[in-house]
């Protein structure tokens, strides 16, 4: 099978510039603590001519909030995003951005709806009226531009939003979840009819910058493929696809590669160097694996009552229903559903979360065995916690201050979710018994160090 996936640091070619350059774009929300709600950690990321991008993510990565970074219609918390060099917001940007409702101002007729973006530039009523009957024709709505929006099905309203974004002729095209709105087969036909403009270069834009849920839908399209891990938003993968179009769904390439970003997009465990051998390519191979896996940010006591609400369901259910049972948002429920599928207590397949036979034996157990099951696991999966215990019970006095590990997941994370990370670190570890903290000091010590040091402060 040919190779599929390569190194997007080469995408563009020698030479060629970005349309679109992020450097370090990052989002957050304050709040009146003085922490704050970080939705996308510092992140870089180019848009060149030429391609279709599709970005994938688990719900709550932050994948709209990029998009709208990226075109403009919201500033980064921190970090730039460049047209053609040029700071944003200083820049005369061309883009036009197709949503997952349909959008139409439904007082107006189909052309009047395309007619919209060119009267508010200003064009003159002949001039944009051709435009827009030309784009409408190419679309396949020839005949239609008397109609209003509720005369039309939903597939032929979505033609219409891709006509009103297209007759601008955007540099960059960005779509957030434009077909997920529509029945199976016209999503379908609307997929096809897209990559037949752009195939064509029927479409007048250099650029496609789809955000999507449906991973078939980004191997359908995308020249590359980007995949975001969460909490906060983060690349965990960035590539090329070098499958011919049009692409066959039932091509062992194809699945293949389905398969592997589904495990990316479900499990955090998984390494970027596991993707299967036919579509792994030298990047993939030589790229510097993650040092430190984002650990959830989840409590020992709410993953035990996941898995005994698992027990109680016979073993297995599916996720939403347990969202539904336990009364919690869906976002609220998946960081404890990955922290126990990263101990190895349970695994998730498409979207049912079976529980193992350790996570049997945590969730059944008395709380002193619980804890010995807890501390087996984190210090198999979770690398950063058996190096703070190994250092403690190297060094002569047991104790070791916080700095030394926050200096390590700087180089990986941002300051406030190396904060994050650490903060799930001391409560996991306390909770195995593998060390204490001493808040005052910011110092791990090992439980029987610190017995000792308050017995000498009792003297």
């Amino acid at each position: 099978m040919e190779q599929t996936i390569m190194d997007t640091a080469k995408l563009a070619g020698p030479g060629t510039e970005a349309i679109i350059r992020a450097e370090r774009i990052e989002k957050y929300y304050a709040q009146p603590s003085e922490n704050r709600i970080q939705v996308i950690a510092p992140t870089d990321l180019s848009i060149v001519s030429g391609e279709i991008v599709a970005l994938l993510g688990p719900s709550g990565s932050g994948k709209s909030t990029m998009l709208r970074m990226l075109s403009g219609l919201s500033r980064p918390s921190a970090g730039k995003v460049y047209w053609h060099g040029k700071p944003i917001g200083d820049a005369e940007i061309n883009v036009s951005i197709v949503f997952q409702s349909f959008a139409l101002f439904p007082w107006l007729t189909v052309l009047e709806n395309v007619e919209a973006p060119l009267k508010a530039r200003g064009v003159p009523p002949e001039e944009r009226r051709v435009c827009s009957m030309k784009m409408l024709d190419t679309v396949g709505l020839d005949g239609f531009e008397a109609a209003y929006p509720k005369e039309l099905s939903g597939g032929m309203r979505q033609r219409v939003g891709f006509a009103r974004a297209l007759v601008v002729e955007p540099e960059v095209l960005f779509m957030d979840e434009p077909f997920s709105a529509l029945d199976v087969l016209t999503a379908e036909n609307l997929r096809s009819e897209l990559l037949e403009l752009w195939a064509n270069k029927t479409m007048p834009t250099k650029s496609v910058f789809l955000v999507t849920h449906n991973i078939e839908e980004a191997v359908l399209l995308a020249d590359r493929i980007i995949v975001l891990g969460r909490n906060p938003g983060y690349i965990r993968t960035d590539f090329r696809v070098q499958l011919a179009q049009p692409r066959d769904r039932k091509a062992e390439a194809f699945t293949q590669l389905v398969d592997y970003i589904y495990k990316v997009l479900t499990r955090p465990d998984v390494s970027l160097e596991e993707a299967p051998e036919a579509v792994r390519s030298p990047w993939t191979r030589g790229q510097r694996k993650t040092k430190y896996k984002m650990l959830p940010h989840a409590r020992p006591g709410g993953i035990a009552g996941l898995l005994e609400t698992l027990i109680d369901k016979g073993g297995r259910d599916d996720i939403y229903r347990l969202a539904d049972d336990l009364a919690l948002e869906i976002d609220d429920l998946l960081p404890i559903v990955d922290a126990a599928q990263l101990l190895g207590f349970l695994t998730i397949e498409e979207g049912d979360a079976t529980i193992t036979t350790q996570g049997t034996e945590f969730a059944n157990s008395e709380i002193l065995r619980q804890k010995e099951v807890f501390r087996e696991a984190v210090l198999e999966h979770v690398l950063l916690i058996r190096q703070i215990e190994r250092t403690l019970e190297a060094k002569s006095d047991h104790t070791v201050n916080e700095d030394y590990f926050l200096d390590m997941l700087d180089d990986q994370f941002s300051e406030e979710e190396s904060q994050r990370q650490m903060e799930t670190v001391i409560a996991w570890g306390r909770h195995a018994e593998l060390f204490d903290f001493d808040g005052n000091r910011r110092r791990f010590v090992l439980p029987d160090a610190l017995e000792e040091e308050e017995e000498g402060d009792d003297d």
